[in-house]
């Protein structure tokens, strides 16, 4: 018989939460040990964010029961739940750009004596935990602004520490990280959960979960399937299948033949931007995906940006359908039929306050204009089909878009496209689907294939690997700026790529 399990640092029974016309959270269960690294994993909207908001003291829960260290408590707020010892790390990290480290570490708790800041014991304090996360390079001065985003994770990190959290909630800390990024993530939650630190992680990658993860639970509906699972003896296909209600064997949708003879819809010639990537040329014909694997910092974001407009090259040509495109100048880009889902969505491609409807018919409003009057009802049935034809959830056209979830904010992005795809000639990807479920995923990838089906050239980038290999044509293979391969997806695998990313070798 082996030790007895030691007794929940969390426990939260039958917590419930319902907003209006929709019941998030309906009896979810959650024990977290201490020391553990306990994965959340759901499909979005499956309420994994209602329920960290509720641990997090930002919503209240309409019934059910929290005890944190063996006593019932009520976390009436944010902050109530940081003196209580939990703290919320988001994906979008809640940092102030313009203050320092330091400042940013003991945000609302400041070093202050008779009303005046000690900002030299603020920065000792700042430099010490910033030590024990092995990032003492970090000046304490220095502007969070200024910082990468594994920087950023990092103070972050620091400062749910500077607080004594005996519970950090994690909500997908590695979307951003590079892969030595997030294997020095990995060291510092070992580290922080050897003192007995518990570790709720939220992550839509399954291979991250058996390598840090302890344990799993699953949502599904706003209710948890499945408590408590063993991170690495359970397979795949059960979580999926928990996840989804239904078994998923392929997610990628079939690759059609090849076709000779089809028309290049972009040639992108010797294009360079100094510090970001040089002398990139590549081409993606008529119903073509090319994918863009490599690394974060690689150019491969920079290099999508510069031939959506987005950027202003130093050098280099950008032709849609065999005629320049005026670079530097995104109208222009959107004029000659290209169209672009950024990897920041909420910071660069949504109106978050605004209406699904709003969000969805911006970019092709004045085929609803005569004589300057907008025909609203001729707008909102279209909106409608796109609603209907990408499954978003829920179909109102009228609700408010930062009440989505992930993966329905960017179907909601592609509808914006879909709407006027008429005259879309180029779509540009980056990083469809980070922060999307393995469900959500699968419907995207079958857009996206039926895009190319209609003859529209299709240009993204991902983090994931086989995400590429599983959904392009060709392959560009990108590595400290410069595309170090180029060559059908069908005759490359991942270690391959990953060989080329991390060695730069060529096959």
């Amino acid at each position: 018989m082996g030790p007895p399990e030691p007794e929940p640092l969390l426990r939260m029974r039958g917590i419930v939460k319902q907003f209006p016309g929709v019941r998030a959270l309906d009896g979810v269960d959650l024990d977290v040990r201490p020391g553990e690294v306990h994965c959340l994993l759901g499909q979005n909207g499956a309420g994994k964010s209602t329920l960290i908001k509720v641990l997090a003291g930002a919503h209240q829960p309409d019934q059910g029961e929290i005890v944190f260290g063996g006593e019932p408590v009520r976390l009436a707020g944010p902050t109530a739940a940081m003196r209580a010892g939990i703290a919320t790390i988001y994906q979008e990290l809640d940092l102030v750009d313009g203050l320092s480290v330091a400042e940013n570490i003991f945000l609302g708790h400041e070093k202050a004596r008779f009303g005046f800041t000690r900002r030299g014991e603020a920065e000792r304090a700042a430099r010490e935990l910033l030590g024990r996360l092995g990032h003492g390079e970090i000046p304490p001065r220095r502007e969070v602004g200024r910082l990468p985003a594994a920087g950023k994770q990092v103070v972050s990190m620091a400062r749910a520490l500077s607080h004594d959290a005996r519970l950090i909630v994690m909500d997908e800390p590695s979307a951003a990280l590079a892969h030595d990024e997030v294997a020095n993530l990995f060291r510092i939650i070992r580290e922080v959960t050897a003192a007995g630190v518990a570790v709720v992680y939220i992550s839509h990658r399954l291979e991250e979960i058996r390598e840090i993860g302890d344990r799993v639970t699953v949502l599904k509906d706003g209710r948890s399937v499945a408590g408590g699972l063993p991170a690495r003896g359970t397979s795949t296909d059960e979580i999926v299948s928990l996840m989804t209600g239904r078994d998923v064997e392929y997610v990628f949708p079939p690759r059609p033949e090849p076709e000779d003879g089809r028309p290049e819809v972009l040639r992108v010639e010797e294009l360079a931007l100094p510090g970001a990537f040089e002398d990139v040329s590549l081409t993606v014909h008529a119903g073509e995906i090319v994918g863009l694997a490599g690394l974060v910092g690689s150019g491969r974001s920079e290099i999508l940006e510069t031939v959506y407009g987005a950027r202003r090259p130093a050098r280099g040509r950008v032709l849609v359908d065999g005629r320049p495109v005026r670079p530097g100048d995104t109208g222009a880009a959107v004029r000659r039929g290209m169209g672009m889902a950024p990897e920041e969505r909420k910071s660069q491609a949504l109106l978050l306050n605004e209406t699904v409807a709003a969000n969805v018919s911006v970019a092709s409003l004045p085929r609803y204009a005569s004589f300057g009057w907008l025909s609203r009802r001729r707008e909102l049935a279209d909106v409608r089909r796109q609603i209907e034809s990408l499954d978003i959830r829920p179909p109102d056209p009228r609700r408010p878009v930062v009440t989505l979830s992930g993966g329905n904010q960017q179907k909601v992005v592609l509808a914006r496209w879909l709407l006027g795809s008429a005259g879309l000639r180029l779509l540009i990807l980056d990083e469809p689907t980070r922060g999307v479920d393995v469900g959500a995923r699968a419907e995207l990838y079958a857009v996206i294939r039926e895009l190319a089906g209609r003859g529209i050239g299709v240009l993204l980038v991902s983090s994931e690997v086989p995400e590429v290999l599983g959904l392009a044509d060709r392959v560009l293979v990108v590595r400290e700026g410069r595309v170090v391969h180029t060559g059908d997806a069908r005759d490359l695998d991942e270690a391959a790529v990953l060989n080329m990313i991390m060695e730069g070798s060529a096959l």
